[in-house]
């Protein structure tokens, strides 16, 4: 339990840097002291992102867009985004669609394929997902997950 604790802590942390536009602080909080510490890490966050993309959508009635972002924040096509990232978009729509089991492969795939610095895309990927996922329920006045909310909300 004390591990889930942990990671946790680092996602909320992460979450805190990169809100306040700290990209290189948030993958420093995030730095996994080992490969199942960087799994957990990557299915929490994106258990929380389909959570919210479900709660956004209305239980799937009104359909939510999932954007692709740059280093720059810029927004990419998905099919010209890098491969690890259109494995995020995968494992993010796997999770929206209860298919946990697929999107724990694609992360597998991802952390099995990636070189360090497509660890980090997927991590910030992931990250700025929640962060826009969650301001948007806030916005809306729809729940957000307890630590999501308190490392988001000012």
């Amino acid at each position: 339990m004390g591990s889930e604790q942990n990671v946790v802590a680092k996602a909320q942390r992460a979450l805190v840097a990169m809100r306040l536009g700290r990209d290189d602080d948030a993958l420093g909080e995030v730095a996994p002291s080992s490969d199942e510490e960087l799994r957990e890490l990557m299915l929490l966050l994106f258990g929380e992102c389909s959570t919210m993309v479900s709660v956004l959508g209305d239980g799937g009635s009104a359909p939510v867009k999932v954007q692709v972002f740059d280093e720059t924040g810029e927004e990419v096509p998905i099919d010209e985004a890098d491969p690890p990232v259109r494995t995020a978009v995968r494992t993010l729509l796997a999770e929206v669609h209860g298919n946990t089991e697929a999107a724990e492969e694609q992360v597998e795939i991802a952390l099995a394929s990636a070189a360090p610095d497509e660890v980090n895309s997927l991590l910030l990927q992931a990250l700025r997902w929640t962060i826009r996922l969650s301001t948007e329920c806030l916005d809306r006045d729809l729940p957000v997950t307890g630590w999501v909310h308190e490392a988001v909300a000012d």
